[in-house]
């Protein structure tokens, strides 16, 4: 196994993003306000209404499902030295400790364009799919140390074309 303390995976960004999301619902919230004022008294602004509300579920849908990304994953020993456990820390500040036997597949996909940046996806036990901010690409090698039982893949991504953006 790693020694202590090894870090496996580092986000580039770990922030949850909380200030860029509230300054895109308000400037949404002004636009519709001001798209409102536009319209008159005498239009029917029940859309406008909709359309707010349901940007807002958007954005609290999406906001659910980042905070539950992964942005540090380091390999660290127990206390009574015992077995060495995986330390999950995801980007809306929850940190877990997971068995490292329970990783049944890592797949690490760099990006077409920028070597060095990569998304990390990994699998747990039962299929439970956990994702990675993007990041420096990890080695491969100390994934295939730190769990065994993994499969460990390495891959470039699918879309995209090298040195065109899209």
């Amino acid at each position: 196994m790693a020694t202590d303390d090894d870090l496996l995976w580092d986000a580039a960004d770990k922030s949850a993003g909380t200030v860029p999301r509230l300054r895109r619902m308000a400037v949404a919230a002004v636009c519709l306000a001001l798209l409102r004022l536009v319209l008159g008294p005498d239009a029917d602004a029940g859309w406008v209404v909709r359309a707010g509300a349901g940007y807002a579920l958007a954005e609290m849908a999406y906001w659910l499902w980042d905070r539950r990304r992964l942005v540090e994953v380091r390999i660290v020993g127990g206390e009574t030295g015992g077995l060495t456990r995986l330390r999950m820390r995801r980007a809306g500040g929850r940190i877990a400790e997971y068995d490292p036997r329970r990783v049944s597949r890592v797949l690490i996909v760099r990006d077409n364009v920028n070597a060095d940046s990569a998304v990390l996806r990994l699998t747990l036990g039962r299929g439970r799919l956990s994702f990675g901010r993007p990041g420096r690409p990890p080695s491969p090698a100390a994934w295939r140390t730190a769990c065994p039982r993994a499969a460990v893949e390495s891959r470039g991504a699918r879309w995209g074309m090298p040195g065109i953006p899209d």
